[in-house]
């Protein structure tokens, strides 16, 4: 086997709300992705990033820092959440039926259909 054919061509891929770094590497086949990640030099140029707290994943699905990698993926460093979109729909429905524009009983839209007592 040639040198060439134990490497392979991946990106590291890190995105913030205004600005998106794509890193183009050729590795060793072999290589993990926290290896890839590292020797990108994102984690230099954005500290902010710890690999114990982000979660990485390979085009949108979850993988360990242990994973191996195909020739063309991109590996993704995801940012946390800044609110739980849970909580956030919890209270827009609360305030929806504070304001009356909810049904009271289920909190959806109103049913005009529903016999008023």
């Amino acid at each position: 086997m040639s040198i060439e054919s134990d490497m392979i061509h991946v990106e590291v891929v890190y995105a913030l709300p205004h600005e998106q770094r794509v890193f183009n590497l050729v590795v060793n086949n072999q290589a993990t992705a926290e290896e890839i990640i590292r020797q990108s030099g994102v984690l230099e140029l954005y500290p902010e990033i710890d690999l114990n707290k982000n979660k990485i994943g390979v085009y949108s699905r979850n993988v360990r820092l242990d994973a191996t990698v195909r020739d063309k993926d991109r590996i993704e460093i995801y940012r946390p959440l800044l609110a739980d979109p849970k909580e956030i729909r919890r209270k827009r429905a609360e305030q929806a039926k504070a304001a009356g524009s909810a049904d009271p009983v289920t909190g959806g839209k109103p049913n005009t259909l529903r016999k008023s007592d």
